[in-house]
């Protein structure tokens, strides 16, 4: 379980060990029992052979802030089931994923993830089961 009451630069830090989303430039902007605000520039490696952002570059945003969501407060947490719509393309330079926990339950945990970009676009809703250890 990570502490509630950590800072959020403590938390940070614990999630700077997720190697692959920092690779790909996620950051932790909010984090709290039940919600996550995570963030990510849009760069040349996020783009598809069309130029376009990848629907995995988004995916892992939206994972990130899922998984920020699930553990803080809360006993370890991992995603069993994730659904993604992807909405629109993004046409800000930055992807914005906002996870709120909908339900907290002794073994599930059931969480919405947002994700926009900075223009305010909406690019796409993920919906995830967790499974929580005991």
């Amino acid at each position: 379980m990570i502490d509630e009451n950590l800072s959020l630069d403590d938390v940070r830090a614990i999630f700077a060990n997720d190697q692959f989303a920092y690779a790909a430039g996620c950051s932790i902007v909010e984090a709290s029992k039940h919600h996550a605000v995570c963030e990510m520039p849009l760069m040349k490696l996020h783009q598809n052979a069309n130029g376009g952002i990848m629907g995995g570059a988004i995916f892992t945003l939206a994972d990130f802030a899922l998984a920020v969501a699930m553990n803080v407060g809360q006993p370890d947490s991992v995603a069993v089931d994730n659904n993604i719509r992807y909405l629109n393309a993004p046409k800000g330079d930055k992807l914005i994923a906002t996870a709120r926990m909908d339900k907290a339950g002794r073994t599930l945990a059931f969480v919405t993830v947002t994700i926009v970009d900075n223009t305010g676009r909406n690019v796409a809703i993920m919906t995830a089961t967790g499974f929580r250890k005991a």
